[in-house]
């Protein structure tokens, strides 16, 4: 909020919608920002290369597993089709297993090599 208040529009030249800005009050570009991003990684010392890309498909995945609905999450990736926001998120390995925990136990602790005579 400080930023929005007092760093955003001393960056100003004119008015715009571009929420992050250069030092000469110019919207990043995206090659810039992914430059940035893997620098920041870089110093970190985390190895996987980073993108803007990444980082958002991050956020939206994490937004899901969190509870968000995909239609919020549609909105913030200013997705026209839900089914783009759908591809673009995956199913995590946490959310897999939330749902086997809810698996009844009959079903989850079933051996499928002791089967009856009658299944085969």
């Amino acid at each position: 909020m400080k930023y929005l208040r007092d760093g955003h529009p001393a960056l100003l030249d004119e008015d715009t919608d571009v929420i992050f800005l250069t030092s000469r009050g110019n919207a990043f570009h995206q090659v810039t920002l992914s430059q940035l991003v893997r620098s920041y990684f870089t110093a970190a010392g985390i190895t996987k290369p980073g993108s803007c890309h990444m980082i958002r498909h991050t956020t939206a995945t994490l937004m899901l597993e969190g509870g968000a609905d995909l239609r919020s999450i549609q909105t913030l990736l200013g997705h026209e089709q839900l089914n783009t926001t759908q591809i673009y998120t995956h199913v995590s390995i946490k959310r897999l297993r939330e749902v086997h925990d809810k698996t009844p136990r009959g079903v989850k602790d079933r051996d499928p090599d002791n089967r009856s005579d009658s299944e085969g």
